[in-house]
C-alpha cells in the first residue's frame, strides 16, 4: 500500500489519518503537541510489515478541534479510536503509544482488550495516584492553556522545549530539531488548550489500579536519561501481568526522535517475536 490520508468523520469529529504499509494493524498514537508528522521519518520502514493506522488526535494536526473540552475526554477518545479501527475493518490490532498517546493507548487497553493484539507504550505514565494530585494538575494544565490562549503557540512552545523533560533534545542535529519545533508550531492554540483540559494528565481517571487488569502482552520503552519515566516503567512493570522493558542508551524522553533506529528495532522485534 502506498501513502495515504484520510479524512474520517467520527462521532461527528473530522479525523485527519495517515496510514501506510502492509501487514499486521498497527495503530499509533502520538504525544501533546504532535501529529501523525512526528511518525512519518520511520513509518515508511515499519510499512514493510505493519499496516500502519497513524491519526491525528483530537486538537491536533489536521484533525477537528472542538471548543468543548468535555470533548476531549478519555473515554470520549477511545470510543473514537474504537470507531476508527471500525472504519478501517481492523477488529484487532497492535497499539502503540508515545507520551499523551501511551496514556491513551493503555486506557484503550483497558477498555477494549479484544481490541488490542500488543501494546507499546513510549514514556508513558498511568496518571497520577491520587486526586489530590490530580487537581493540582488540572490546575496547572488549566494555568498553562491560559497563557497558550493568551500569548499563542510560538510563544508556547519557546517555554515548552525548556523543560527539563526535553532537555536531551538540544543534542539532536539543527535540522532534526527544528523538524520538531515546526511539527509543534503547526498547531493551534485553541486545539492545544483544550486538549490540556479534556485530557491531560490531571484530567484522565488514574490507570495504576487496572494495570493487573492489562491483558495485552506489554513493552515499556523509555529512554536511559529519562530518569522519571524510566522509573516509572519499573513501577509498572511489577504490576502487569505480561510486560517486556527496554531502556534506549543515549536518550531522553523521545528515544523515537533522538535513537530512532534503536527504537524501531525494539519496536518491530517486540511485535513479531
Amino acid at each position: 500500500m502506498d501513502d495515504a490520508f484520510r479524512t474520517i468523520k467520527i462521532r461527528g469529529v473530522q479525523y485527519h489519518v495517515y496510514e501506510a504499509g502492509e501487514g499486521t494493524p498497527l495503530l499509533m498514537l502520538h504525544g501533546f503537541t504532535g501529529s501523525h508528522e512526528v511518525f512519518q521519518p520511520f513509518v515508511r520502514a515499519l510499512g514493510k510489515q505493519f499496516h500502519c493506522i497513524v491519526p491525528d488526535l483530537l486538537g491536533h494536526g489536521q484533525t477537528d478541534a472542538p471548543l468543548e473540552t468535555s470533548r476531549y475526554a478519555m473515554d470520549e477518545t477511545l470510543a473514537d479510536l474504537a470507531c476508527l479501527l471500525d472504519e478501517f475493518d481492523i477488529p484487532r490490532a497492535h497499539v502503540f503509544g508515545y507520551s499523551m498517546g501511551g496514556r491513551i493507548a493503555l486506557s484503550f487497553a483497558a477498555s477494549f482488550p479484544q481490541r488490542v493484539h500488543r501494546l507499546v507504550l513510549e514514556g508513558a505514565s498511568p496518571g497520577l495516584r491520587t486526586e489530590e494530585e490530580r487537581r493540582a494538575r488540572r490546575a496547572s494544565d488549566d494555568a498553562l492553556a491560559t497563557k497558550l490562549e493568551s500569548q499563542g503557540v510560538a510563544a508556547f512552545v519557546r517555554d515548552w522545549e525548556e523543560i527539563p523533560l526535553f532537555a536531551s533534545q538540544k543534542r539532536l542535529p539543527k535540522e532534526q530539531f527544528l523538524r520538531q519545533r515546526a511539527v509543534r508550531e503547526s498547531q493551534r492554540a485553541k486545539g492545544l488548550a483544550a486538549s490540556l483540559r479534556g485530557i491531560g494528565t490531571g484530567a484522565q481517571p488514574s490507570m495504576w489500579p487496572h494495570l493487573s487488569e492489562i491483558e495485552a502482552r506489554t513493552l515499556l520503552i523509555t529512554g536511559e536519561l529519562d530518569r522519571k519515566f524510566t522509573g516509572i516503567a519499573s513501577d509498572m512493570s511489577r504490576q502487569l501481568p505480561h510486560c517486556d522493558k527496554v531502556v534506549i542508551a543515549n536518550a531522553g524522553h523521545t528515544p523515537h526522535v533522538e535513537e530512532p533506529q534503536s527504537f524501531i528495532s525494539a519496536l518491530a522485534d517486540f511485535l513479531t517475536s
